[in-house]
């Protein structure tokens, strides 16, 4: 009775629009026009691979010839180098100051408050203006720069060779959640293994790699994974900083992005839903990946 509510609400604002999604990615559903869907079966899909196989464009099984996106596998490559740079280096910065964090120095509380705040509005739309500012061609960055003697240098959003990357810096800074996960569970870890392994002649470095890393293993695994999921989700930064287009040469056209201008700006919400359900596809095969892979390198400190 008391988990009716929660029943209800899963049921019908999560699961019945999951289901529907899939249902749609099937048909050429236009929102603007409900009554000329038809059923085109995996047509969204091969409009999403065909350019992978060198297909312009191919006959649905209406008779309807459909054109090949031509910006899905570059949407899949933005987002994969996304993720696969700034997961990692979020999640090495964020344990370097959860490791400073964790010695008794004076202070330590407030500057936690402080390397936290990022995370809380990181996300904002606001952040996401005032990153662009930052490091337009006539921003502070380059105003910065300037002093230093650098000249000349171009607008860091504005240049294709350097838009993801500004993307991905604002990522790592956005490290504060992982930071006090992975806090907690350096609090975890007894002094005495420490003093045993200093009394052994192991130096800071030994033991970082032969006590901290394993006994933090598990902590490592949850941030990886929920690093991972976030990271393949992002989307405000790459709207408002790409200028909701994918920015120069779609430099910054994440797969959310992608999906959005597919399903929003040019109607074709079966489409959109297609995509949808890859991703989700895509998201759950690295989880899984991660966690077959964690009996390798995680220790849970039971058993063998």
């Amino acid at each position: 009775m008391f988990l009716t509510p929660w029943l209800l609400g899963f049921i019908i604002l999560t699961l019945y629009p999951m289901i529907y999604s899939l249902g749609l990615s099937f048909t050429d559903y236009d929102f603007t026009q409900p009554d000329a869907t038809q059923f085109i079966g995996l047509g969204n899909y091969v409009k999403m691979f065909g350019s992978a196989f060198g297909l312009s464009e191919f006959t649905a099984s209406t008779g309807e010839v459909i054109r090949v996106d031509p910006y899905y596998m570059k949407s899949l490559s933005v987002t994969f180098t996304y993720v696969f740079v700034s997961v990692p280096l979020k999640m090495i910065f964020a344990l370097a100051v959860a490791m400073l964090m964790n010695q008794k120095l004076r202070g330590v509380p407030f500057y936690r408050a402080v390397y936290y705040i990022p995370t809380l509005l990181g996300g904002s739309i606001a952040i996401a203006v005032l990153w662009r500012k930052l490091f337009e061609k006539d921003g502070l960055v380059n105003g910065f720069l300037a002093v230093l003697g650098f000249v000349d240098l171009p607008g860091w959003i504005t240049n294709p060779n350097y838009a993801l990357g500004t993307l991905i810096l604002l990522t790592v800074w956005q490290f504060g959640s992982s930071m006090i996960i992975f806090l907690a569970g350096l609090k975890q870890i007894p002094q005495e293994y420490y003093d045993a392994a200093s009394v052994d002649g192991a130096n800071k470095v030994r033991q970082f790699f032969a006590i901290t890393i394993p006994l933090l293993s598990p902590v490592i695994l949850f941030n990886l994974i929920i690093q991972i999921i976030s990271a393949f989700q992002a989307f405000t930064q790459a709207y408002i900083i790409g200028g909701g287009k994918g920015g120069v040469l779609n430099s910054t056209l994440f797969y959310t992005l992608h999906m959005y201008i597919q399903g929003w700006t040019y109607h074709e919400m079966g489409y959109a839903s297609a995509m949808a359900w890859v991703l989700l596809l895509i998201i759950g095969g690295f989880t899984l990946l991660v966690f077959r892979s964690s009996s390798w390198w995680v220790s849970y400190g039971v058993g063998e």
